[in-house]
């Protein structure tokens, strides 16, 4: 695991190996999974200052994972 925070292993501990599956099995659910991570992991180095955004781009990229997380979510529970 890594020492990023919100990992969707993380925030779906229950939900692990399905999401292993679906996205095995599903194009669209994978790739809101890539994006979700690619999105995160933004998040993650403006948190850290690793990478230096304005507070708008931070506050749309908090947006965006809320978004796609919400996605994911409903994709899991149906």
């Amino acid at each position: 695991m890594s020492n990023t925070p919100h990992e969707l292993a993380e925030e779906f501990p229950q939900a692990v190996d399905k999401i292993h599956t679906m996205k095995l099995e599903n194009a669209h659910f994978a790739r809101l999974c890539d994006e979700y991570h690619e999105v995160n992991r933004a998040i993650h180095r403006a948190e850290t200052r690793a990478e230096v955004v304005s507070e708008e781009h931070e506050t749309s990229l908090r947006r965006t994972r809320m978004t796609l997380k919400d996605e994911i979510s409903k994709m899991l529970s149906a």
